[in-house]
């Protein structure tokens, strides 16, 4: 597996069970001291209550007030410490999501890179070798004396091409497994060669096959219609004499597979007279490496690209043909947003909690509710739009938040913190406006709290109030 296809470096995730361990130690350490400071802290109540019984009736106020307050702090921290048991394992579902989701995501990169920028048919322009002699000089000791010896040596040169003209079909299969795709090539090029020296007339006709193939069949060169054979295996130069100022025509053909895709490399040579047609009996391709050519047709089921230099073109990239692949748009959206997804939920709760009375059921209800949205939301944007798959489970979520008012004025006091508080952020964070988003979520937030406590624009009605006590201790 690549690199790049890792989870988020350092994020807790469900599925490790070491991380599992220490989690749940950290986590009974943690409930340990809050169990002894709550214990702590009525026992010293208790004892100076105990302490005070016969004192002034001043200090026994005072101590029954601390008493009641103790009280009321181990009500609010019953709900507290029940939003907090929620948010942790909401927090480690989301981190486990959000990491397997940044891990699908780049899984789906690196395939797609791996078919526009792995391995390939590389095809190399054929290269016409001589050799001559050079002189050269060197200084040598001969005794006290230093020496310089003249002699000559060998060096190959190379003859430029004095036309191409070559013509690939291209074939695609995708059922292979482990692959991507794979190319089937039929290569037929002709090269014409002219000997423009005055004194050389021995010559290298050298053809290698493509780079990156898997099966190659077929291949054989021709010299003017006349077959040449190849001697040594894996020596693909084929020696011919050529007079000064004759010429003669060189045809290169085989089939080959390999890929995802196929390129023409001209290795550094000048190119004259040359012409290729690449035909993609596939859809939907692509010409590669940025190099457009001069005419590109297609019919619908396959493509016929064209490129044409006449004169001294010097071109430094390999050019050819790829599978077109739909751009990967958006990544990382969703693991910051399930990263994020606890603090929403806070927010949604405090609104929540402000806006109407809320019992434990309804508590526990209602996060199960947006954890299982936030759930469905990250496997349902792998096939479809994450904006639409929001958009459809905000809905149902809308729906089912009816149900935690006793009353219609609680139902839409309950759906607009959900607007407000849910819907609105994590749709903000799927849009490119996130910023917008989210501050337009804040604002209607802050407005809904004034209206409905300083305002009392709409406060619930004591009957009411009465049903959603009734509904709360019904729960």
């Amino acid at each position: 597996m690549s690199s790049s296809a890792q989870g988020i470096p350092g994020l807790p995730d469900l599925t490790h069970p070491i991380e599992l361990v220490q989690f749940g130690t950290q986590a009974l350490k943690a409930s340990l001291l809050l169990v002894f400071l709550i214990v702590a802290l009525g026992v010293a109540i208790a004892l100076i209550s105990f302490s005070l019984r016969r004192s002034q009736p001043e200090q026994l106020i005072f101590i029954g007030e601390w008493a009641v307050g103790y009280s009321q702090l181990l009500r609010g921290l019953q709900h507290l410490t029940l939003v907090l048991v929620l948010l942790v394992p909401g927090f480690f579902l989301c981190s486990t999501l959000s990491n397997r989701y940044h891990y699908w995501e780049q899984a789906k990169v690196a395939q797609v890179a791996e078919s526009v920028a792995g391995e390939k048919l590389e095809q190399l322009a054929p290269q016409v070798r001589y050799s001559i002699q050079e002189p050269y000089s060197y200084n040598t000791q001969v005794g006290n004396k230093i020496v310089k010896v003249n002699e000559t040596r060998q060096i190959n040169r190379f003859l430029s091409l004095a036309g191409s003209q070559i013509q690939v079909k291209l074939d695609q299969n995708v059922d292979i497994p482990g692959r991507s795709s794979i190319y089937r090539a039929d290569y037929t090029a002709d090269y014409k060669v002219v000997n423009k020296l005055k004194d050389i007339n021995n010559f290298f006709f050298e053809a290698p096959p493509p780079n990156g193939y898997t099966l190659l069949s077929s291949y054989k060169i021709e010299r003017d219609g006349t077959r040449l054979q190849q001697i040594n295996p894996e020596d693909y130069g084929f020696p011919f004499r050529l007079q000064p100022g004759e010429e003669t025509t060189f045809r290169v053909t085989y089939q080959a597979r390999g890929g995802p895709r196929w390129v023409y490399s001209a290795g550094g040579q000048i190119l004259s007279n040359f012409r290729l047609i690449a035909i993609a009996n596939f859809a939907p391709a692509n010409f590669a490496s940025g190099i457009e050519p001069d005419d590109i047709k297609s019919d619908g089921r396959s493509t016929q690209f064209t490129w044409k230099f006449d004169e001294n073109v010097s071109v430094k990239n390999p050019f050819g043909v790829f599978t077109n692949t739909e751009p990967i748009r958006h990544t990382g959206v969703i693991p910051r947003l399930l990263l994020l997804a606890p603090a929403i939920f806070v927010w949604w709760m405090l609104l929540l909690y402000l806006s109407l009375p809320m019992s434990f059921k309804n508590v526990a209800i209602a996060a199960s509710i947006f954890f299982a949205c936030l759930l469905i939301l990250t496997y349902l944007a792998r096939v479809i739009n994450a904006q639409l798959a929001w958009t459809l489970i905000s809905i149902i979520l809308l729906f089912l938040t009816w149900g935690l008012g006793a009353s219609r004025s609680a139902s839409l006091a309950a759906i607009i913190c959900t607007i407000a508080g849910a819907v609105l952020p994590i749709f903000g964070l799927l849009v490119p406006f996130s910023g917008l988003t989210l501050s337009l979520a804040g604002l209607l937030s802050a407005v809904w709290l004034a209206v409905r406590h300083w305002y009392g624009w709409y406060s619930l009605h004591p009957q009411d109030q009465r049903l959603q006590a009734q509904k709360n201790a019904k729960d």
